[in-house]
């Protein structure tokens, strides 16, 4: 009689478990969006990129900081798509032998759906790589307590960045 107590507590415990969850998930929202991230680094008037003195002469850059506030636009033409954010923050030249960048940014929004709202983004970029996966790591506003990944393709270098963004948030 006390085992069959047992199963029987053991049973109801994992019932609200499984409720708990269920509920958790149900409020969960699901965001998948694409912006273009351009990464501006040959100069001239449209400029968006502070570099630092890399740390020695290898192919790669390896040990080179950029220092980055570049647009975030809907469409993958600068001067003619719609400016959607910024992408701020940094990213370093990680690889020695394959050029290899750590991404650690904000995708902070300034229109639509989602202004006000940013995505944090940390993690590796391996740039031989046609589709790059890249964490999501959190999140503000419409986004809090994201988490999730991006795709990023290469669209053209001096740098036009496709990313395609697939959140779970609050």
């Amino acid at each position: 009689m006390a085992s069959s107590a047992g199963a029987v507590s053991c049973l109801a415990a994992l019932v609200l478990l499984l409720l708990a969850a269920s509920t958790a998930s149900a409020a969960e929202k699901e965001t998948r969006l694409r912006v273009y991230w351009h990464d501006v680094v040959s100069g001239g008037p449209n400029a968006t990129v502070a570099q630092g003195p890399s740390s020695n002469a290898s192919a790669t850059g390896f040990g080179t900081v950029f220092v980055i506030d570049d647009p975030l636009t809907e469409g993958p033409n600068l001067t003619g798509s719609k400016l959607l954010g910024r992408a701020q923050g940094v990213y370093i030249s990680a690889g020695k032998d394959t050029l290899s960048l750590l991404m650690a940014m904000n995708f902070v929004f300034v229109d639509g759906a989602y202004n006000g709202s940013s995505i944090a983004i940390v993690g590796p970029n391996p740039t031989d790589l046609a589709v790059r996966e890249i964490p999501v790591v959190g999140g503000t506003g419409v986004f809090r307590f994201a988490r999730g990944y991006c795709q990023a393709r290469t669209r053209w270098f001096d740098a036009t960045v496709e990313y395609n963004v697939h959140l779970r948030h609050d």
